[in-house]
């Protein structure tokens, strides 16, 4: 094998479900594409990184999702959807919605990596208010919070931007406030530095209204 040859990394993860985890099948695979001295890198938002021979890619892919595993490109994209573990159940904490609002977001590229997460109860296990786009179920409604910061000295929680929204509402007020900062926000402009400059009050302004 030549090792020099061009390698790309890749995000994965077992998908949205009950907890973080792998099984052995999708460890196996895993192990599969890679070579002695490679190693995985684990983020904090729930995934892995692998390197794999740019020749590869989407046989690799390909196997991956045969094995249950959710592929990603790393870089300045919408990362996958951080969520809780779902522990009261899928439909009382709202795992079709997680894995719904995943589908529609992630992969989407941006000016500045931007970090999605969602919970199922007010409890915050999957830290809604410390990310970019946060997302916390309350009763039968979603409530939506932007431009929380989870590291340095300048760490805040988001701001409450709607309450209580169905899913339809959820995912076109994400979709298009994803599309907003795609086509406004500035090269390697965190979220949280968008919304400062482009301002809430006018980015609220161009979202859609939503009727309750």
């Amino acid at each position: 094998m030549d090792q020099k040859e061009k390698r790309v990394k890749l995000a994965v993860n077992g998908g949205i479900a009950f907890g973080a985890k792998l099984n052995a099948k999708q460890l196996a695979v895993i192990a599969e594409y890679m070579i002695e001295g490679d190693e995985l890198e684990l983020t904090t938002f729930q995934q892995l990184y692998i390197e794999v021979l740019e020749r590869d890619v989407e046989l690799v892919k390909e196997k991956f999702m045969e094995a249950g595993l959710s592929c990603y490109p790393v870089g300045n994209f919408v990362k996958s959807l951080r969520t809780c573990n779902f522990c009261k159940g899928a439909e009382e904490e709202g795992m079709p919605v997680a894995i719904e609002l995943n589908k529609r977001i992630a992969g989407t590229p941006v000016p500045f990596t931007l970090k999605p997460a969602y919970t199922g109860c007010p409890v915050g296990c999957g830290e809604p208010l410390v990310n970019d786009i946060g997302v916390m179920k309350i009763g039968n409604g979603y409530d939506l919070y932007i431009g929380g910061k989870a590291k340095g000295k300048d760490a805040k929680t988001g701001t409450l931007l709607m309450e209580q929204l169905a899913p339809e509402q959820l995912y076109e007020v994400v979709e298009n406030m994803i599309s907003i900062y795609a086509e406004q926000g500035k090269k390697r402009e965190p979220f949280f530095k968008f919304i400062h400059r482009f301002g809430l009050e006018n980015l609220k302004s161009l979202l859609p209204v939503i009727d309750k």
